[in-house]
């Protein structure tokens, strides 16, 4: 088991902690996240982040669906660490490099 790993407390499976998703962000989030497909979760429209619209003239950024104006994302950024809020996105399709 590894180190981090603990049973669940419900259903007794293992887990590990989040340092295991590392891995797979680092491949993620090194791609062109214009391309991924994402859907909107407040009326299913699904498209690519390309087509967001995004307003910029707070200190983030906010995303908005082009079919029902609803926020899918908000980013922002500052001197030591970036937020990154996908509640407005139930679904978010990254393509992948063939290997």
């Amino acid at each position: 088991m590894h180190p981090t790993a603990a049973a669940g407390p419900l259903t007794g499976e293992t887990f590990q902690d989040g340092n295991v998703l590392a891995g797979s962000f680092r491949e993620f989030f090194t791609t062109d996240l214009t391309t991924a497909t994402g859907t909107c979760a407040g009326c299913g429209h699904t498209g690519p982040l390309a087509e967001l619209r995004v307003y910029t003239h707070a200190p983030g950024m906010v995303a908005r669906c082009p079919d029902c104006d609803e926020v899918v994302m908000r980013m922002v950024r500052g001197p030591e660490a970036a937020w990154l809020d996908m509640r407005g996105t139930t679904a978010l399709r990254i393509p992948l490099p063939a290997e």
